[in-house]
């Protein structure tokens, strides 16, 4: 598939990561453990050096090809494919702390909930020693104990359902030149609200016997 980076022949970390990111999409509903996948991307900001000629009747809207660069902001999704709910937040950097924090807010859109399975990348910034850089060490246990880590293996990133969230969030709502992050921010709360009102789903059917299957070239080899 393009944009896939094919991990070595045989290797047996890529597939147990794999397998139990697929064991874990298998799991059924269940709003005491709910399923939910984070994953982040920057956004250019980008502001016109020309005036658009607004859209017509017969004619749509004509920008100039020049654009002017006004720096990046980060967009972090965290989406529950089962239930159709998802959050979006935008911040201006991209680190350990701006992590943790997306995570509390993950954490207190659960409050019932008995443990949080949160699948994402094994990125240098996810991790739980993340959270006691951000929060005193009795609250960044508290909210490390509400969730179940369940990290993509290296160069599986595309197992990450948030993933295809932000194909759509960006398909339907910032692929286009937009100047400030006051604006990332408005678009995409509209675009969240409205996604969720609709509750859409995603309907996941890749499993561990396709995988060992399709992917068969990736499993170690073995003497019986």
């Amino acid at each position: 598939m393009k944009g896939w980076v094919i991990p070595p022949k045989g290797n047996g970390e890529f597939v147990a990561c794999m397998e139990k990111v697929l064991d874990v999409y298998k799991r059924p509903y269940d709003s005491n453990r709910p399923v939910v996948c984070m994953d982040e991307s920057p956004k250019q900001l980008i502001g016109e050096t020309r005036k658009p000629m607004p859209m017509i009747e017969g004619h749509a809207r004509k920008c100039d090809f020049e654009y002017e660069r006004l720096g990046v902001c980060n967009v972090f999704l965290a989406s529950e494919p089962l239930s159709g709910y998802r959050m979006v937040k935008i911040t201006t950097n991209k680190c350990k702390t701006d992590w943790a924090e997306f995570i509390e807010e993950i954490a207190k859109n659960y409050p019932d909930a008995e443990k949080i399975t949160l699948v994402m990348d094994n990125l240098g910034t996810h991790t739980p020693g993340a959270l006691y850089e951000r929060f005193k060490p009795a609250k960044a246990k508290q909210i490390w104990d509400r969730f179940e880590f369940v990290y993509t293996p290296k160069h599986g990133s595309w197992l990450n359902m948030a993933e295809i969230e932000l194909n759509v969030l960006n398909n339907q709502c910032l692929g286009r030149r937009i100047r400030t992050i006051e604006e990332v921010c408005k678009e995409s709360k509209a675009w969240e609200l409205a996604r969720n009102g609709h509750k859409k789903k995603i309907n996941w059917q890749f499993t561990t016997e396709n995988a060992r299957i399709k992917l068969m070239r990736l499993y170690p080899s073995y003497d019986c």
